[in-house]
């Protein structure tokens, strides 16, 4: 499986790094070139003839940095494509994007235009703890701990699997899945703020580097290699930090422009 990192932070945000500025974008993962996993980096980062092979959006949940460029995605493509993209979430989501993003005032609905009988996204409804074919990959959504309905993925290619956690907080039936997978060869977990700011992270139901161990642990399978990602900017440099200390044999901070070949 190839994943690619579009954006992996909690913020876009404009860093300094050793070798001169860093643009730090908002989630965004395209795997296998045809499937964008969250949608807060995606046009921004792929010239046009990319973004034309992408053929499903697979969404965790509604917060903003998760689907912020998926309106001007649309945008980009009308006219480009002949065949419609799939957007795939749990039903709150699309119900969310319909109402709250697609609804005519805030952005053009694309689920109707440029014609309702041939719009630009149709939806696609998962069921939570079902795998759903997509793509060539068997996806399964979970859902998770956070303030808004959200899900972390297990998506399977042949007979390997990886973990992406979602926005959660501490959670329980995520980790029992991937301790029951087949195949695991990687966990992407979230952890957006330093641990001294335990308490900002259980109201926003997120974790800290802290919490992220102790959720990790829950799987069992200490040699599988974690990559923490949604850190927010501004705290990004102490966070790695804090990774570093944790003990888990295998964990780095993703940053964006990876490919992981898993």
């Amino acid at each position: 499986m190839n994943v690619r990192v579009l954006g992996c932070h909690g913020s876009a945000q404009l860093v300094a790094g050793d070798q001169g500025p860093i643009q730090c974008g908002t989630c965004g993962f395209l795997i296998n070139e045809t499937l964008l996993l969250d949608a807060g980096t995606v046009g921004s980062r792929l010239y046009l003839e990319e973004q034309r092979r992408i053929r499903v959006v697979l969404l965790t949940h509604l917060h903003f940095d998760h689907i912020r460029e998926l309106p001007t995605l649309g945008d980009n493509l009308v006219g480009e494509i002949e065949d419609p993209i799939v957007i795939a979430a749990i039903p709150e989501v699309l119900d969310g994007l319909r109402r709250h993003i697609f609804n005519g005032t805030v952005y053009p609905d694309f689920f109707r235009l440029p014609d309702p009988a041939r719009p630009l996204f149709v939806s696609r409804e998962l069921p939570p703890g079902q795998e759903t074919l997509l793509c060539g990959l068997g996806v399964t959504p979970v859902p998770v701990n956070h303030v808004v309905p959200a899900v972390g993925f297990l998506l399977r290619e042949g007979s390997r699997t990886i973990l992406l956690s979602g926005d959660t907080y501490r959670t329980d039936a995520l980790w029992e899945a991937a301790a029951r997978a087949e195949g695991l060869q990687a966990a992407l977990i979230e952890s957006s703020f330093p641990d001294e700011m335990a308490e900002l992270a259980r109201v926003a139901k997120h974790l800290t580097p802290a919490l992220l161990a102790e959720e990790f642990a829950k799987i069992a399978r200490p040699d599988v290699p974690v990559y923490a990602y949604h850190l927010k900017p501004r705290f990004r440099q102490q966070i790695r930090q804090e990774l570093g200390r944790l003990g888990i044999r295998h964990v780095t901070a993703l940053e964006e422009g990876q490919t992981l070949v898993l």
